[in-house]
């Protein structure tokens, strides 16, 4: 892109072995950490970077350091990284690894979190991505066993991990269909114009917008736009003081 690098946005899913613990009863409420036989730790993760066809992977069996190091690798580059349900799941995990690895954090980056947007904005008889993926004409999940293919992966079957990275290479898939089917509804998308002085759409970067009349805030009025690929609604960033549009380098959405 003219004027800059473009944003680099990576899109992210990563699985986990559950833990292990000793217990008197199936319905046991209490939790005693002397019981706990062992913690969940990472599995495996998939990564793609945006528009691009490569879906990255790594697993447990290439050993643990090296497999965080890779994507550790990824987060370093990525300035937006996009994931499902991520913020209270993959992301304080693999910081959980990073830091029983003694690996300092990865360089800061943005999180847009699909499932926070389907919650929010959305009301789907599930939040599941397997269901909103189906319901929305996206693609479906790999098909497999159930949990007797974690049990087996926490074995070390080589035949399982294909599976499980079959799987969560899918995920990642319908990660980016999502991703891209919910571009016009994400409010606080970072914007592409920090990352190029070509105007364009702050969600997509797309150059094809037309001007769709104004917008008042509570101090000014500003030219409004919607893109023609992605359908953003945005705003220019200066005050209209006459009838001519203005241009929308550096527009907030």
């Amino acid at each position: 892109m003219e004027g800059g690098l473009p944003m680099k946005i990576l899109l992210l899913d990563i699985e986990s072995a559950p833990l292990t613990q000793y217990r008197w009863s199936m319905y046991q409420d209490s939790f005693d950490p002397a019981s706990l036989v062992s913690d969940t730790y990472m599995l495996c993760w998939s990564a793609k970077w945006a528009d691009e066809k490569e879906v990255m992977s790594s697993s447990v069996l290439k050993g643990k350091t090296s497999m965080l190091n890779e994507i550790r690798g990824l987060l370093h580059e990525a300035d937006v990284v996009v994931h499902y349900y991520g913020s209270k799941f993959d992301i304080p995990m693999l910081n959980n690894e990073f830091l029983r690895e003694k690996l300092t954090p990865p360089s800061p980056y943005k999180q847009i979190d699909l499932c926070t947007i389907m919650k929010r904005s959305f009301r789907f008889a599930s939040s599941k991505l397997q269901y909103i993926s189906k319901h929305l004409g996206l693609g479906e999940k790999v098909k497999h066993e159930g949990f007797e293919l974690w049990l087996k992966c926490m074995a070390g079957n080589k035949d399982a991990f294909r599976t499980m990275l079959a799987y969560n290479k899918q995920d990642v898939i319908l990660l980016e269909k999502l991703y891209k089917r919910l571009l016009p509804w994400i409010e606080l998308h970072p914007n592409h114009g920090v990352y190029s002085d070509v105007d364009g759409c702050p969600a997509c970067g797309s150059t094809k917008f037309h001007a769709r009349g104004t917008v008042a805030t509570h101090n000014a009025r500003y030219q409004r736009f919607q893109c023609q690929d992605c359908g953003k609604w945005f705003r220019g960033s200066k005050p209209v003081h006459n009838k001519r549009p203005l241009g929308t380098r550096n527009v907030r959405p």
